[in-house]
């Protein structure tokens, strides 16, 4: 439980959770826009969500989309709703979102129910 808390703490690691929970599944690209990262930053981070089993990845063509584990315990789907929901309220998030939804050629991939 300590490492999933650990994972949670960095801000980076948590907002790409946040935009993958709202999104349901994203292309590093489009993380990388959002929070005006660098792709080597984005995808470490993204690595480190994948190891501890928050997320998955899987591959459409080209692209390496990221979804939300749907193995996850009871009371860590809980931790990231709530968290998700907290982060409406707060600018760094909301910003984030925007960023997202502004983004000029998005991967027009075919979603699968995550």
């Amino acid at each position: 439980m300590n490492e999933f808390f650990n994972v949670l703490s960095d801000e980076t690691r948590l907002r790409c959770l946040i935009l993958i929970c709202e999104n349901k599944e994203l292309c590093v690209c489009e993380i990388e826009y959002a929070l005006k990262l660098s792709q080597p930053k984005v995808s470490r981070h993204l690595s480190i969500l994948k190891l501890n089993g928050l997320i998955r990845k899987r591959r459409c063509g080209k692209w390496i989309l990221y979804s939300i584990h749907p193995n996850l315990v009871v009371f860590q789907k809980n931790i990231i709703k709530f968290i998700t929901t907290e982060a409406h309220t707060k600018s760094l998030f909301q910003r984030d979102s925007k960023r997202l939804k502004i983004m000029d050629n998005r991967p027009k991939i075919e979603k699968f129910d995550v």
